[in-house]
């Protein structure tokens, strides 16, 4: 055993590990909220908080009540999920505890005190041990630099889920709104064909109308009824799923209020030249992706050492004393344990470290490839339900109001009957009908294409936007 001067020894000691200590790889959430809501501020706007004591809780329900007050909007009902749904605040503590777990890989082990009493008549002997992973020590620069990588893997995932919570919330809110003013139309139509069918009944009755023009009225009202009632349906549903994204409570449920309808759309949608700058901004997807390869290629290259041995280093500082003479002699040394690769050389530990970083570097060239290919169909999309949007708006709906006027014109000089006239309301008010599914469609697909374009792409089915969901007319006119 090899001795040196304490002084020395306990001067070294301090060093390293005060290098150590200040080499640790840490976790602030505050700050990692804060580099959430710049990087998704256009999502956010800053909302992104999380509630760590009651009192935060508390204030953060009042800020709830107070946009449960008036009218929720899109914002609004963002702002309302990201301080009141508990999913987010369980999103967002979840990712803290990840980012701590990635933080803690890259701090050393703590080292361990050892205290050994030898008894060899009449001599009896002291040692005290202070031992240390040497490797853990000369690798610790590796080791949190892979730390600092995870950490900031914790931190890209926690953007990207947030922002998938606001895409969800979003959309959820559109369904809701258009559901509720699609059931208002639906109760029109079902109105309109009961009075049809019982006028047609009472005309049947004193023989002024044929017996199948009657059951055409009746087939009709029949159909219409089961619209209504799956319209009504489709309403609480689609709330319902809004008060979940939301995350309210059963009585914040009940003080939920939605607009009457949904927004205009936007003069002039973004063209493809701004799309096609969008797509070379870097993206969240890539850059996940990025920071995931960068630390499987870290981790590599540490396991290429790690995977072989371990070394340990411990100092002792003892005391032999002789009963018989009463002498003590103090002695101090080190120590070095070195783990031998004689029954595991680590070829498979460095075989799935190798397999990681291929798969990330794979999935990092996936991503990149996948990124302009995906942003074109979104693109796409909403182009097309935009351009059906205001089809509906410039050109179906002034036409079914042009007829409607016209055949209340006509109706008037007693040229067409009532059944002609009510079916010719009921027309317009189908188109209605699918103008709002076709608006529907729109504010969905916006919000894919905010998604995507940050790069959160989200899979959305476009279904093809006519009336063909109403019923046909049945005034044979």
């Amino acid at each position: 055993m090899m001795t040196m001067p304490f002084n020395k020894r306990y001067k070294i000691v301090s060093i390293l590990f005060a290098s150590a200590l200040t080499g640790c790889a840490s976790v602030n959430i505050d700050e990692a909220l804060q580099k959430t809501n710049l990087d998704s501020s256009k999502f956010t706007n800053g909302q992104v908080v999380l509630a760590k004591s009651s009192d935060e809780r508390d204030v953060l329900q009042g800020r709830a009540q107070e946009l449960l007050a008036k009218n929720l909007n899109q914002s609004d009902a963002v702002q309302l999920a990201l301080i009141n749904s508990p999913a987010v605040q369980a999103l967002i503590a979840q990712n803290w505890s990840e980012a701590a777990s990635a933080a803690q890989a890259g701090r050393m082990s703590n080292p361990y005190f050892a205290f050994e009493r030898m008894v060899t008549s009449p001599e009896i002997e002291f040692n005290r041990w202070f031992v240390f992973g040497l490797l853990d020590l000369i690798t610790l620069p590796q080791r949190k630099g892979i730390a600092d990588k995870r950490i900031e893997q914790a931190q890209l995932r926690l953007t990207t889920e947030i922002i998938d919570q606001v895409t969800l919330v979003r959309q959820a809110w559109v369904r809701a709104v258009a559901a509720e003013q699609s059931l208002k139309y639906a109760d029109q139509v079902f109105r309109s064909a009961e009075a049809s069918a019982e006028l047609a009944r009472r005309m049947e009755a004193v023989g002024n109308l044929n017996k199948i023009t009657r059951a055409r009225q009746q087939a009709f009202y029949a159909d219409s009824a089961t619209q209504f009632a799956n319209a009504k349906q489709t309403s609480v549903s689609r709330r319902e799923e809004l008060v979940r994204a939301l995350g309210l409570s059963e009585a914040q449920a009940k003080e939920l209020k939605l607009p009457d309808r949904l927004p205009d759309l936007p003069k002039q949608p973004p063209n493809t030249e701004f799309i096609a700058q969008q797509a070379g901004v870097e993206r969240l997807d890539i850059r996940l992706a990025t920071a995931t390869l960068e630390a499987a290629a870290k981790a590599q290259g540490l396991n290429k050492i790690t995977s072989f041995t371990d070394i340990e280093l411990g100092f002792n500082r003892g005391t032999k004393f002789d009963s018989a003479s009463g002498e003590s002699t103090p002695k101090q040394g080190y120590e070095i344990s070195i783990r031998l690769p004689i029954f595991d050389w680590g070829n498979m530990s460095r075989d799935a470290m190798n397999a990681q970083t291929l798969a990330a570097f794979n999935r990092l060239e996936g991503v990149t490839r996948n990124a302009s290919s995906n942003l074109r169909e979104t693109y796409s999309a909403y182009r097309t339900a935009y351009d059906i949007s205001q089809h509906y708006r410039k050109e179906v709906i002034p036409v079914r109001k042009a007829i409607a006027e016209e055949s209340q014109l006509r109706y008037n000089g007693m040229i067409i009957g009532v059944f002609e006239l009510i079916a010719d309301s009921r027309d317009q008010v189908s188109a209605v009908i699918a103008a709002i599914n076709a608006q529907q469609q729109f504010w969905l697909t916006d919000a894919a294409l905010q998604s995507s374009l940050i790069g959160r792409p989200t899979i959305l089915q476009v279904p093809s936007v006519t009336g063909a969901g109403m019923l046909a007319n049945p005034a044979g006119h």
